[in-house]
């Protein structure tokens, strides 16, 4: 499977992070609008990610729940019939429940940066750095940490869940 490290950060709102991260990506911004249904799995988490009725991706993934940089192991399926693809996860699975956002993406080197205004929620910052095969996570770790300095993102704005599990609590 493919890793990551990466960080998921509460924001006071979007708007006063676009410059700065604008002078340090190396391309962007790209608007996405998400629509993200999440299904039962025992062994980790499993969402269809829909761009439209005929985008969209299954996403398979574990990640700890921690508060600093974490590393998420993850498969990633396209797919072009993503409604179809729910209807059929859930009547085998069940769902337990979904996340609308806009996310803005930014890409520096193999980090993504995300800035998503979740349905629901808020403003939160995402950093991505996505690993090759023999880069360790420490590596990956110190990006993410360098990036959020610059960013200025304080370690007591970090969670460590998804935005599903946000939702269920409030």
């Amino acid at each position: 499977m493919a890793r990551n490290v990466e960080i998921k950060a509460k924001i006071g709102g979007i708007e006063a992070l676009i410059p700065i991260i604008a002078s340090l990506a190396e391309t962007g911004p790209f608007n996405i609008l998400q629509h993200d249904t999440f299904f039962n799995c025992p062994l980790g988490k499993l969402k269809l990610r829909a761009f439209s009725a005929s985008s969209g991706e299954l996403i398979f993934y574990q990640r700890p729940e921690l508060n600093g940089p974490k590393v998420s192991l993850y498969q990633i399926s396209p797919t072009t019939e993503p409604d179809s693809l729910r209807d059929t996860l859930a009547l085998a699975y069940g769902i337990l429940g979904t996340v609308r956002k806009q996310r803005t993406l930014y890409l520096l080197g193999k980090t993504r940066i995300h800035l998503d205004r979740v349905d629901g929620l808020g403003d939160f910052l995402e950093l991505e750095v996505v690993l090759e095969d023999l880069q360790t996570i420490t590596y990956g770790e110190s990006i993410a940490l360098d990036l959020m300095a610059k960013i200025g993102v304080l370690p007591n704005q970090l969670i460590p869940t998804s935005y599903l599990e946000l939702l269920h609590k409030s």
